[in-house]
């Protein structure tokens, strides 16, 4: 995809996808999962070594879990709206201009 983007008066606009999420920065907080409507990121978590694993709701991890962080899960869903990239308190999240992402 390339541009010129466009909103629906016309106005000129480029999609800033979210392409990363710093996992040293990032909480775990879920605002951004919260936000996002379509699910593209998922919680993680992350051992005492700082290993990153998926969890699950059944999972037994209290010997494991050191904490959660939020990880980029299927990018391709992404709308490049920023919603995400507004409501995060730790600003550990990369965003890159639709006319420069792979495809």
């Amino acid at each position: 995809m390339t541009g010129p983007f466009l909103t629906r008066d016309g106005s000129s606009w480029e999609p800033q996808y979210l392409t990363c999420i710093d996992a040293v920065t990032c909480i775990g907080c879920g605002r951004c999962f919260k936000v996002c409507s379509r699910q593209g990121m998922r919680l993680h978590g992350v051992d005492e070594l700082g290993e990153i694993f998926e969890v699950s709701e059944d999972d037994d991890l209290d010997d494991q879990l050191n904490r959660m962080i939020m990880v980029v899960h299927q990018p391709g869903r992404c709308l490049g709206c920023g919603d995400c990239a507004r409501v995060c308190p730790k600003n550990c999240q990369t965003h890159v201009g639709a006319s420069r992402v792979d495809h």
